[in-house]
């Protein structure tokens, strides 16, 4: 796979409508020409001690932000027709159909690859475990800020461009 963009969602509580960051890689000719990352208001707009201890986000951080459909417009513009890549798509994905549903904005049917499950497929048990930062080191991408979407999607678009 040559063109797509790799995403990556941080939640701000257990909705998954509540993504507070996003992360997108944009990849052309096998190349990296674009990365996009933003805050977002999330909606419920309250952030669980859980999830801010994972990430580090906290409602200061996203009451100035942008809505949802706002910062969408935006990147939408840059993916196009492109497939969304993830590192455990289920969850990315799910989030992406939740705030779209929370807006009431019409889904697009992206389409979606799961880099988690090809490593699967490609490391087996080579690996210890199929985690993000496990991954990307097997593929040479050193991941020093997981959590943080931008990073994440970057790690995510590296694996992408090795095994799928």
């Amino acid at each position: 796979m040559k063109d797509f963009a790799a995403i990556d969602f941080e939640t701000a509580n257990k909705e998954p409508s509540s993504v507070c960051s996003v992360g997108v890689v944009i990849v052309r000719g096998g190349e990296i020409v674009d990365r996009i990352y933003r805050l977002i208001q999330p909606s419920p707009n309250y952030y669980c001690y859980w999830n801010t201890r994972v990430h580090g986000l906290t409602r200061k951080d996203t009451d100035g932000a942008r809505v949802f459909p706002e910062v969408w417009k935006e990147i939408a513009s840059h993916i196009g027709q492109l497939p969304l890549v993830a590192h455990n798509s289920p969850f990315d994905e799910g989030c992406l159909k939740a705030v779209f549903r929370t807006y009431g904005m019409d889904y697009p049917d992206y389409t979606f690859y799961c880099t988690c499950r090809a490593s699967r497929r490609v490391f087996g048990k080579r690996l210890p475990d199929h985690r993000l930062p496990t991954v990307a080191a097997c593929c040479g991408y050193d991941l020093s800020r997981h959590h943080q979407a931008l990073d994440d999607a970057e790690a995510c678009a590296a694996i992408a461009l090795r095994i799928l």
